[in-house]
């Protein structure tokens, strides 16, 4: 085994080891020569190993007080990041408008096909089946980009729009009573990527997302306001139970 390979071994020993509760959060592990004598290797492929689980957060080296299991446990690969609606949807702006103008160089009449019977679905289908056709349409844009670093970004925040409560919440205000709009603004889209307008399929990707970030703007508003009447009741209910009282 490699040296290389040898310490990055150690290091996922390590790390079970505090997965397993052996080194708990904030406690210090052992010196380099017993963790060496416990490992079978040696204080050299220890160092190493503490080096690399402290560069994914694992470990926290102090110099001269020694080596602490980090408190916070590191997000798992592909957690989602806490993030606002509106910046779920200025990130899909940015993205998802490039996407579009290769999209329409690069998608193949299949492509088209498929975007126009999503389109189709988007103006006949329920509630649910709108809202699947609208994911499929932006997925399938995304793919006729040809670009896979895009595809993977573009599916990352669509888990976001789904899969973070308070993004979902403000997706599902904002999309009930818009199906109109929202058919529109992706018939614009499907259009110009048709056409190989490239520049049009941005500026008509650019607008859906606008009008969208202006509907939260509405939403969002409405909401507070509905909050605030809200416990305006609550507390003349409450006023008025306790003046009975007295």
């Amino acid at each position: 085994m490699s040296s290389k390979r040898l310490f990055q071994s150690v290091a996922e020993q390590i790390a079970s080891l505090i997965d397993e509760g052996a080194f708990p959060p904030g406690t210090r592990l052992p010196g380099e020569r017993e963790l060496a004598e416990r490992l079978g290797v040696s204080r050299v492929t220890i160092r190493e190993a503490e080096i690399a689980l402290q560069a994914v957060g694992r470990l926290e080296i102090k110099t001269g007080s020694g080596v602490y299991v980090s408190e916070a446990r590191p997000a798992q690969d592909g957690a989602l990041p806490k993030a606002s609606a509106f910046e779920v949807t200025e990130a899909r702006l940015l993205v998802e408008s490039e996407a579009a103008a290769l999209a329409a160089h690069n998608i193949t009449e299949e492509g088209v096909a498929r975007l126009a019977e999503l389109i189709e679905q988007m103006r006949t289908g329920d509630h649910d089946e709108a809202n699947e056709a609208d994911e499929l349409f932006h997925r399938t844009i995304a793919e006729a980009s040809n670009n896979a670093a895009l595809v993977h970004t573009i599916k990352t925040l669509w888990r976001m729009r789904e899969d973070l409560p308070e993004v979902k919440a403000t997706y599902e205000a904002v999309c009930v009573d818009d199906a109109e709009s929202r058919t529109a603004e992706h018939r614009a889209v499907f259009d110009a990527i048709k056409g190989g307008d490239a520049a049009g399929a941005r500026a008509a990707m650019r607008e859906h997302f606008h009008r969208l970030i202006n509907a939260m703007l509405d939403a969002t508003e409405r909401m507070a306001l509905e909050e605030v009447h809200q416990r305006a009741s609550e507390s003349r209910e409450r006023f008025l139970v306790a003046s009975r009282m007295h």
